[in-house]
C-alpha cells in the first residue's frame, strides 16, 4: 500500500504594504524555517492586496483545496482590514464575535487600561470598537496570541494571524505543533547536490528526467547561477527526499554525470 498524501502547506499574505513595497515580507523565509525544523515544505504561496473581492477568491481556493494555509494580514478592526470578512464570504457563512475572543479582548483592554493608570470603560466607543476584531466566521476556533492576548482565528485547516511577526511566529508556531504534530519528519528529509561546471541545463536534463524515472520517491532540482561569489557560473545539481531514497538516485545521478564527463565541484549535504 502507498502512504497517504500528506496535504500541502500553503501561506497567503495579504497587505497593499507588501505589494507597494512599504514593507517587506518576512513571514516566508520564518514559515519555511519554521517547518523546516519539523521535516516539512512550503508547497506554495500567495501575495494579495486589500481588495476585498480578490482577497475572498483566494480564501475560497484555500478553503478547498484541503491545504494547511496560514493567513497573515488583514484581521484587524480598520477600514483597510477585510480578511475576517472576505474569509465569512468565501465560506458563506455570516459573522459573529466569538465568546473567547471577547474575554480576551476585554481582558487586553484591560490590561491596557490598568498599564496606562486609567479607568477600564468598557463602553466607551473605542473600546466597544475593538471588539470587531474577535468578529470571526461563525464556527471559527480561536488561535491564541501570547503577545497581546487578540486572538487570530482557524477554520479547517486555514489558520488567520496578524500581519506583525511578533504576534503572528509564535501563533504560526503553535498551531504547528499542536496541531500538526503527526506530519513532522525530523531528520526524514534531506538534499544532496553536487556543483557542475561548464555545462547546461539542457544537457543535463534528460539524465534528470532519467534520475526521476527510476528513483520516483525522489525530486531532482537544477539551481544554476552566473555569478556566485566563490563558485562563478555553475549549476548546483541534486536530488531531494527522504535519506534511504535520496542516496541511491544520488548515486545513479553522479554516474550520469561522469558518463556525460562534466566538470564536478564539491558536493552539498542539506538537511
Amino acid at each position: 500500500m502507498t502512504a497517504p498524501a500528506r496535504p500541502d502547506i500553503g501561506l497567503i499574505i495579504v497587505g497593499d504594504e507588501i505589494l507597494s513595497g512599504k514593507r517587506a515580507d518576512k513571514h516566508l523565509p520564518r514559515l519555511v524555517e519554521l517547518l523546516t525544523e519539523r521535516g516539512l515544505q512550503l508547497g506554495w504561496a500567495e501575495y494579495v492586496g486589500d481588495k476585498p473581492e480578490r482577497i475572498t477568491e483566494t480564501l475560497r481556493r484555500a478553503f478547498a483545496s484541503g491545504d494547511i494555509v496560514f493567513s497573515c494580514g488583514g484581521i484587524g478592526a480598520t477600514p483597510d482590514d477585510h480578511t475576517r470578512q472576505c474569509a465569512a464570504r468565501a465560506l458563506g457563512v455570516e459573522l459573529a464575535l466569538h465568546p473567547e475572543a471577547e474575554v480576551l479582548i476585554r481582558e487586553r483592554m484591560q490590561d491596557v487600561a490598568r498599564e496606562q493608570g486609567v479607568p477600564y470603560e468598557p463602553d466607551r466607543p473605542d473600546n466597544i470598537h475593538r471588539l470587531n476584531m474577535g468578529v470571526f466566521p461563525k464556527g471559527a476556533a480561536i488561535i491564541a496570541n501570547p503577545y497581546n492576548k487578540i486572538p487570530g482565528f482557524t477554520v479547517g485547516t486555514v489558520h488567520f494571524v496578524p500581519g506583525f511577526p511578533v504576534m503572528a511566529w509564535p501563533m504560526m508556531q503553535n498551531v504547528l505543533d499542536t496541531f500538526y504534530a503527526h506530519l513532522f519528519q525530523r531528520g526524514a528529509y534531506v538534499e544532496k547536490s553536487v556543483i557542475v561546471f561548464g555545462s547546461m541545463e539542457a544537457t543535463l536534463t534528460p539524465l534528470m528526467e532519467q534520475v526521476e524515472r527510476e528513483h520516483p520517491n525522489v525530486k531532482v532540482f537544477s539551481l544554476p547561477s552566473v555569478d556566485h561569489p566563490t563558485y562563478g557560473r555553475h549549476i548546483d545539481l541534486g536530488v531531494k527526499g527522504e535519506p534511504d531514497h535520496v542516496e541511491p538516485a544520488y548515486r545513479s545521478l553522479l554516474d550520469g554525470l561522469n558518463v556525460l564527463k562534466v566538470r564536478l565541484g564539491p558536493e552539498l549535504v542539506r538537511p
